[in-house]
């Protein structure tokens, strides 16, 4: 089981208990526990993948339930997968099970130096995928066939055959495999249209490895950010999928693959109705990328953005929470050179809204390096345009260590319940902070150890700067100040209550 980690809000530092759950399945021994989350497709130790037909009907069930046709054409393309990857462990439990169950697996101390002896295992990943070719080529999830050993398929006549990995896009979580062994073998077309939300939809998988499983159910929902991933927007619907469900396809009555299964959400790590597809029409491009290269290459624009609130909105007098707040461009990246500054809200790309950050990202993502676009700015009040030449995306993001302070500290407004400092120059340019008054309006706001960087958009070196700039937005009138905060290498716009 891997449990995504909540992404917070910009706003408040304290969201709602959710997450995301993976729909692989685990062979190896070990224990799960499920707390209302957003899992991927995985069961304990084996993630999940499962393969999709293409297959395009000329007549419709008959009846709303029956799908026996569609099911006849496309199930044989489906295939179970088993990986199997080589992982280190410490004998140490989970953190969520360590307490309670510490005294079942104490960790052996390594003669030479006293840490955990780390202990080689082989971790099996069970899922489903889908051949998309004649000549064997089939989609699955990412995190099925990560740190993979050795990839093994199940064909719906219970034939087994190796499989090679062509090329991963974890950014998608999405995965090419070339199986060995096999001619002429059925396989599914993507959908080339947007499903219409209601609509039914079947799912073909392996869940806790029984190969062939198909549901049914419709469409749920379109374009969900379940913050697994900067270019996706995932299909909700709710055909029941499980772990071991992780790469298999979703069909629409046509028999075309509307998507890929990824996650539920789930308080419990089993269907409850609401899982998540990647779209065909994501599927399709990375799917030609990674065929072609063995990788997906992006354009990249180069800036930090998060979502507007609509606190955010207000403060910065917006008629409505849409667009992307640019919280830093990076240092000599396109925007940087093109002029885009810190506090910008890019509203639109070649005159197409960007309704959000997901939403401009993704549409970056989905151009190549050397493109050149137009973005439309907001910039105090006013619309700008900048044309910017796109370089490209890193494949793995860039780290930073964070640094620890212990400077003076002197007191802020008392308003707002913070004790502040100027930051050390390990930690940047700001006022850091010391102390929060949990009673206070900053209290779910920010924490210790955060840095103020600007407030109202003008830099900050002392607490006595930021008084003076939050007195003056409460004297003209604003009930809102927009703050912007670095969190260890992180950067961030929220808003502050001040009156």
């Amino acid at each position: 089981m891997i449990q995504m980690p909540e992404v917070p809000n910009s706003s408040s530092r304290k969201p709602a208990s959710r997450g995301v759950v993976l729909l692989a399945s685990g062979l190896a021994v070990g224990a799960a526990l499920w707390f209302g989350s957003l899992h991927l497709l995985t069961r304990g130790d084996v993630r999940s993948t499962a393969i999709a037909q293409n297959v395009s009907l000329s007549a419709r069930p008959a009846g709303t339930a029956n799908f026996a046709d569609i099911v006849d054409r496309v199930k044989p393309a489906v295939i179970g997968i088993r990986a199997e990857v080589e992982e280190e462990r410490t004998g140490q439990l989970p953190p969520a099970l360590s307490e309670r169950f510490h005294q079942f697996e104490a960790p052996k101390a390594d003669k030479s130096d006293g840490k955990p002896e780390r202990r080689p295992r082989v971790a099996a990943s069970l899922g489903s995928g889908f051949f998309i070719s004649a000549d064997g080529y089939a989609v699955t999830t990412n995190h099925l066939v990560e740190r993979v050993k050795s990839i093994e398929v199940t064909t719906d006549d219970g034939a087994s055959h190796p499989a090679t990995l062509v090329g991963t896009d974890p950014k998608t979580d999405l995965a090419l495999l070339k199986v060995e062994g096999v001619d002429k073998v059925p396989f599914v077309q993507l959908s080339n249209r947007v499903p219409r939300i209601g609509e039914w939809v079947l799912a073909v998988g392996n869940p806790f490895g029984l190969g062939g499983t198909v549901t049914a159910g419709i469409v749920s929902a379109r374009a969900r950010d379940i913050k697994l991933g900067t270019f996706n927007d995932f299909i909700q619907i709710d055909a029941p999928v499980n772990q071991g469900n992780s790469g298999g396809p979703t069909f629409d009555i046509d028999g075309n693959v509307i998507g890929v299964n990824s996650a539920i959400f789930s308080p419990t790590g089993s269907s409850v109705g609401i899982g998540f597809a990647i779209p065909s029409e994501t599927v399709r491009a990375v799917v030609a990328q990674l065929k072609n290269g063995g990788t997906v290459v992006r354009g990249r624009v180069g800036v930090q953005v998060q979502t507007i609130t609509s606190e955010i909105a207000e403060a910065l007098g917006l008629d409505r929470p849409q667009g992307a707040l640019v919280v830093e461009p990076e240092a000599g990246s396109p925007a940087a050179k093109a002029g885009i500054q810190s506090g910008d809200v890019i509203t639109a790309i070649n005159g197409a809204p960007a309704k959000t950050d997901h939403d401009l990202m993704r549409k970056i993502g989905d151009m190549t390096p050397g493109t050149t676009v137009t973005l439309t700015v907001r910039r105090k009040g006013e619309d700008q345009t900048f044309t910017v030449t796109l370089d490209e995306l890193p494949s793995s993001d860039r780290k930073a260590a964070s640094a620890d302070a212990d400077p003076k500290a002197s007191n802020a407004p008392v308003d707002v319940g913070l004790t502040l400092a100027p930051a050390p120059a390990e930690a940047g340019q700001g006022v850091i902070v010391m102390e929060v008054d949990p009673d206070g309006t900053a209290a779910d706001r920010l924490e210790i150890g955060d840095v103020i960087v600007d407030v109202s958009g003008q830099a900050v070196k002392t607490p006595v700067e930021v008084e003076r700039l939050l007195n003056i937005a409460q004297k003209e009138g604003k009930r809102l100040a927009v703050i912007r905060v670095k969190t260890g290498t992180a950067l961030r716009f929220i808003t502050l209550p001040i009156s």
